[in-house]
């Protein structure tokens, strides 16, 4: 089928409807004006188009959603489009009815409908694709819990960029912080700050666009609105020091009684660079030994292989001894994971002195290290599982080898300083860490990237990329 094609809309149709890299329409040869909108996300959707004002050339066209394929019949869908094409041929305007009664809604309302329809991906390279359920979870608790809480009784089409401000001052002075309880064993805890403030904006600025290309507003709100909407503060980092301290703080909290598998996850933070849950999630599947990688099913940018070194696979080793599935670091009771990790960091910053950091801070330290003690940014990329193609596409259809190596060099580092172990800026240690991209390395990047069709122009961009990245 082309972009824009006609068949008769049968069920068959609809399901066999393939999803490609850009929206299309299939429309109805029964019914005119009636069709099948295929998003590149893999939504499909009923959809109407027609000519306001009674039709002819010179007249508006509109295109009113009917409904998704799957909450409803293919002949339900056509049935509702045949009515609403007639109103229209009789001069009326459902799509603008429709978003007059959605202007008059209220951001309740919006957020109902944006947790239904919306929560997309809105940028990068993963634009169009549904958020994953955990991101989706966090992202509607920011919403209810600041957005809708302060301007939740309001008409969506009203919220101005004041509002927006206001919003933003009344969250980071703390008004919508809250600890309740809420049944046996459970509690919400809302944090407010600046930190959470520059997360709603940028949530209510996602919902914004949405409801503007629904109906519900006419503009985005958060645009013009003077407010901060990143975080331009220097990423909070380890030094070998302070990692020497953390190690300490590991070894005195096993000494006291702490529960050995969350020290284990910390000490594996600390190695591998990997997210708080990818390690505490993590299955015994996606733990490869003999080749000092991991292969994870599911993270933040999708599926992942993630290099470690000698000292994370000699922990993964014993941690694995009497286990052959299931996850590595099982909860105490049920069929979980182990989750009771917070008490325990409480415990080990507070040894280390080192207040303030998290578990994201060794993520952000093992990243640190790489690169100050001279690792490719492409190569930091790649042990830290970044999508950011300046950093790893080129490296995503090449050898894993030049990553593995640089894991090892930047374990080596980090494992070493766990160990009181600190070295010298000067020494051997911290020169032996510069690997350089020789012609070799070239020559194989060239060879793949060509097999995968690049042209010329195409593989000097990509190496010129590489070498000024190492420089």
């Amino acid at each position: 089928m082309d972009r824009s094609s006609s068949v008769r809309l049968t069920k068959t149709v609809a399901e066999k409807a393939e999803v490609r890299d850009a929206r299309y329409d299939i429309w109805d040869l029964e019914l005119t004006g009636f069709g099948l909108r295929v998003e590149k996300s893999g939504t499909k959707t009923f959809i109407i188009r027609y000519r306001t004002d009674g039709g002819g050339r010179s007249a508006p066209r509109r295109f009113l959603t009917v409904g998704r394929f799957g909450t409803l019949t293919v002949d339900q869908a056509r049935k509702k489009a045949k009515i609403l094409l007639g109103a229209a041929a009789s001069g009326e305007d459902p799509a603008g009815d429709v978003q007059e009664k959605r202007r008059e809604k209220t951001v309740r309302e919006l957020l109902d409908f944006y947790e239904e329809h919306g929560c997309f991906i809105q940028r990068g390279i993963h634009k169009g694709k549904p958020m994953k359920p955990t991101t989706k979870q966090y992202t509607m608790a920011r919403l209810r819990n600041h957005f809708e809480a302060l301007l939740g009784h309001r008409r969506a089409s009203e919220i101005n960029s004041g509002d927006i401000e206001t919003m933003v001052a009344d969250i980071t002075a703390g008004k919508t912080a809250k600890d309740e309880k809420v049944g046996p064993r459970k509690r919400i805890i809302v944090r407010g700050g600046e930190g959470a403030a520059r997360k709603v904006v940028r949530d209510v600025s996602a919902v914004f666009s949405f409801g503007a290309r629904h109906g519900f507003a006419t503009t985005n709100p958060v645009e013009n609105a003077s407010v901060r909407k990143t975080d331009n503060r220097r990423e909070r980092f380890l030094t070998l020091e302070e990692v020497s301290r953390l190690g300490e703080a590991f070894d005195q909290a096993e000494t006291d009684g702490a529960n050995p598998k969350a020290v284990a996850i910390a000490r594996l933070w600390a190695l591998t660079g990997c997210r708080r849950n990818e390690i505490a999630a993590l299955k015994v599947h996606e733990v490869k030994l003999d080749q000092s990688l991991f292969e994870f099913d599911d993270t933040k940018t999708g599926k992942s292989i993630r290099p470690f070194g000698p000292a994370a696979a000699a922990l993964l080793a014993e941690l694995l001894k009497d286990r052959k599935s299931g996850y590595v670091f099982p909860a105490e009771t049920g069929d979980g994971y182990y989750q009771s990790t917070r008490k325990v960091w409480a415990e080990v910053i507070k040894i280390a002195k080192l207040h303030g950091v998290t578990p994201h801070t060794l993520r952000h330290t093992l990243g640190s290290t790489a690169t100050s003690s001279g690792e490719a940014l492409a190569l930091t990329g790649a042990i830290l599982g970044h999508a950011n193609l300046r950093s790893t596409a080129i490296y995503a259809h090449v050898q894993r080898d030049p990553s593995l190596e640089a894991a090892k060099r930047v374990e080596k580092l980090l494992a070493a300083a766990l160990e009181g172990k600190v070295p010298n800026e000067k020494g051997d240690d911290a020169t032996d860490a510069t690997p350089e991209l020789d012609a070799d390395l070239i020559r194989v990047l060239a060879e793949r990237l060509s097999k995968e069709g690049a042209d010329a122009a195409r593989l000097r961009a990509i190496i010129a990329q590489v070498v000024a990245l190492n420089t």
